[in-house]
């Protein structure tokens, strides 16, 4: 059975994907700054600061631009139509 997804939530879309984002980039920045820990003196390459400021600006920027396309997918979707996908019946399992 075709199925077709004609709007999205556009806040909810950008709730969750600011969520996913933030959930990525924190474990990112920990593996970031074992070297920064490791390393005697200044540390080179990436100051301390943006390596803690990258999980906010990530999740931020994230939500924005999901925000963003979320609402240009609406607007195009109302025009030509939206993506369609095939689904099945399964059996619980």
């Amino acid at each position: 059975m075709k199925k077709q997804i004609v709007r999205v939530s556009a806040l909810q879309s950008a709730k969750v994907a600011a969520a996913l984002y933030l959930v990525i980039s924190v474990p990112m920045c920990l593996i970031m700054l074992i070297p920064m820990w490791l390393s005697k003196g200044p540390a080179p390459g990436v100051p301390m600061v943006m390596v803690l400021l990258m999980p906010v600006l990530y999740t931020v920027l994230g939500f924005v631009f999901t925000l963003v396309g979320a609402w240009i997918y609406n607007l195009v979707a109302a025009r030509i139509g939206g993506f369609e996908f095939t689904t099945v019946e399964v059996g619980e399992g």
